[in-house]
């Protein structure tokens, strides 16, 4: 079959953390941007190296590009000069000393059993007797007070080892080295394996920009701080695939100039990292309206993704049939802009993110491959169209064998080979179909969860949230009005007012989460709040002194939802 023939298939990874630094303390309260940077951000970038005929869409969001040069530098200066690491995960892997206190040593022992306990800890048997030897002293708090430092040195090299990517457990000899060693390691074994990080995470960016540069990889963003833009804009938003839903009283105060902030800032910080303009956006949770398209195309964005439901809510809203094969897969030109629109196919991208874990790799890249088959069959013209697969590129993973290997390893060759698929980027495909894109004049405000944004807002706890961020952004707009701040100052209070209106905070409220997720996000969120508060030189909320939500139990631990309801 012809290349012309074939069905487009693009691969979207979305790379997200939000901002975990305390602005003013420079500590980092929770690793996880160092541990995916190690492990998925790593091996995304390996398994494309190593097949140069596959294709892919990489999505970062720029606060996460910061938070990596920042680790880069702090391992960079610790190493040269032994300053001080301000994640204190990070900081105890490069300690001569284990914890002296009870609560020290209570604590790390936690952090170190945070790692998915049937592919990443049960895997490695020495890891595992560590974390058992942990259990069997959680009741009895003041015991941990017998393990003597070598238990805890131990602990946190195969804490690191169980987190790197697999690519590099197969390819780095030092990683070998230490594996095989298994336990009793010394301080020089810290220092080498943080060596290794240094360099894994001070590589990331330029992996990618050579991936970019050599067409293999299409760099897209989000922006800034991840905000759900159209809820900034306007919370009524929110009704146009709920009518009935529960809102806050107000809006947000000057949401479409924060949503501007947010575009041009990520434009700058993405271009500070990469060297360059994207041509596409991954709004945050893929959470689109009318009133934000045209910001979007106005600052040179040429495509932009969301959600399956998005699409059939606004082709039903318009009365166009979605009883047919193609309308998922055709592009779209939206509202008249000179802005395309591709949309997540959710039963492959959950497949993906929720299903083949626990298949063998050939069989679940062969149902895959089946399913495009048959997709492509129902089409008259394959070529004009393009699937969407878009998910999360780093939770998946810890629930796959060794780190999702040998299913992206399978899912590239096969995709990349197969004479019937063309595994392409947004920006190829615009070159080539533009001109068969269709109509969207009008789209109905939602996400790629539910088409709808109810994971953000209408809960009782999600709208507690956010009125609490319109008070303060009442607030910043008081004091910023008639105060004289200098042109630094002003930079960082407003990046700081952008770390609150990420849209993770409320992402994690509500009964469908882990309670031990709530609480991490919750103590987070009245951190960065109080923190803004504080550098305005006002007396934060008393509200912001109690934790609120209470959990539940979800699946994949909360960090992924389902695109269909």
């Amino acid at each position: 079959m012809s290349a012309n023939g074939r069905l487009n298939v693009v691969l979207c990874w979305h790379m997200h953390q939000p901002e975990y630094r305390d602005v003013l303390t420079g500590q980092y309260l929770q690793p996880w941007t160092y541990l995916h940077a190690i492990k998925d951000y790593t091996d995304m970038a390996g398994h494309l190296e190593s097949s140069p005929g596959a294709r892919a869409v990489v999505n970062f969001v720029p606060i996460v590009l910061e938070e990596i040069a920042d680790y880069h530098a702090q391992i960079a200066a610790f190493l040269d000069g032994g300053e001080t690491i301000s994640d204190p995960l990070l900081a105890a892997l490069a300690d001569d000393s284990g914890p002296i206190s009870t609560q020290g040593r209570l604590e790390l022992a936690q952090l170190c059993r945070r790692a998915n306990e049937q592919r990443m800890i049960k895997r490695f048997p020495p890891y595992a007797d560590l974390v058992e030897t942990i259990k069997s002293h959680q009741e009895r708090v003041q015991a941990l007070d017998y393990l003597n430092d070598q238990f805890f040195r131990d602990l946190l090299v195969w804490y690191h080892l169980a987190w790197l990517g697999e690519t590099i457990r197969r390819t780095d000899m030092r990683v070998r080295q230490l594996m095989d060693k298994s336990r009793h390691f010394t301080h020089d074994d810290q220092i080498l394996l943080l060596r290794v990080l240094g360099e894994l995470i001070g590589g990331v960016l330029e992996r990618y920009r050579k991936l970019s540069a050599n067409g293999q990889v299409e760099l897209s963003m989000t922006p800034y701080a991840h905000p759900m833009l159209p809820l900034l804009v306007d919370f009524k938003s929110a009704r146009e695939a709920i009518p009935d839903i529960h809102l806050p009283p107000s809006s947000y105060p000057g949401g479409i100039e924060r949503v501007r902030w947010h575009i041009e800032t990520g434009l700058q910080s993405f271009n500070e990292s990469f060297g360059m303009k994207p041509i596409g956006c991954w709004p945050s949770e893929g959470g689109i309206s009318d009133a934000i398209l045209p910001m979007l195309a106005e600052y040179g964005f040429h495509w932009v993704a969301s959600g399956q439901s998005v699409l059939r809510n606004s082709l039903e809203r318009g009365h166009r049939p979605t009883d047919n094969s193609a309308w998922p897969y055709r592009p779209y030109r939206l509202n008249e802009l000179p802005l395309y629109g591709f949309f997540r196919d959710d039963g492959l991208s959950d497949a993906i993110g929720f299903t083949y874990s626990d298949w063998q790799a050939d069989d679940a890249v062969a149902d895959l491959i089946h399913r495009l088959e048959h997709i492509a069959s129902q089409l008259d013209a394959p070529d004009r169209h393009v699937v969407s697969i878009i998910m999360d590129g780093e939770n998946a993973w810890e629930h796959y064998p060794d780190n999702g290997y040998h299913f992206l390893t399978s899912l590239y060759e096969s995709l990349s080979q197969h004479s019937a698929i063309h595994l392409t980027t947004y920006r190829e495909f615009l070159n080539d179909n533009r001109q068969h894109a269709d109509k969207l004049p009008s789209v109905c405000a939602g996400s790629w969860v539910y088409g709808t944004f109810s994971t953000w807002i209408g809960d009782a706890d999600k709208n507690r949230a956010w009125e609490i961020l319109t008070e303060t952004k009442r607030t910043f707009d008081k004091v910023t009005a008639h105060s004289k701040f200098s042109e630094q100052d002003r930079m960082q209070l407003n990046r700081q007012l952008a770390i609150c209106e990420g849209s993770d905070w409320f992402w994690w409220f509500g009964d469908y989460n882990p309670i031990e997720s709530i609480e991490d996000f919750s103590d987070l969120y009245r951190r960065h709040i109080k923190n803004l508060h504080q550098m305005l030189g006002e007396p934060a909320p008393k509200s912001l002194d109690s934790a609120f939500g209470h959990g539940g139990i979800s699946e994949q631990g909360g960090v992924m939802r389902r695109g269909g309801g």
